[in-house]
């Protein structure tokens, strides 16, 4: 091991599934970009709709599997739904993987592409 380099415990084989299952619905670059939508604040499908450019019914499919795994939450206002995200950890790893990619492309260190992984 590295001099310097902290050794984490391994997690459980659960906690490892529900991770893969998190980053398996964030695979999707629509609901991704959902979420980093929602990470800059709440709106309803309209709206979401509007800015990730898809279609209502599609974002709102999005929406319901992002809501089943926990990463979405809503609430209602009069006659709309108000999608959030509640999980400041969900929010912090979104910004931090698309804003260094971002960042990267704009320098065009990387040119968008992930290190190791030729994509």
């Amino acid at each position: 091991m590295a001099a310097g380099v902290e050794r984490f415990p391994d997690p459980s084989a659960e906690v490892l599934a529900e991770a893969a299952a998190a980053f398996g619905l964030l695979a999707s670059s629509a609901r991704l970009h959902i979420v980093w939508a929602l990470a800059q604040g709440e709106s309803d499908v309209s709206g979401l709709a509007e800015r990730v450019g898809g279609a209502l019914p599609a974002v709102s499919q999005h929406l319901t599997k992002l809501k089943l795994a926990g990463l979405v939450r809503s609430r209602r206002e009069g006659r709309r739904q108000v999608y959030f995200v509640d999980d400041p950890d969900v929010v912090t790893v979104v910004r931090l993987v698309v804003g260094q990619l971002a960042d990267r492309a704009d320098g065009g260190s990387s040119a968008g592409h992930l290190r190791g992984t030729g994509t």
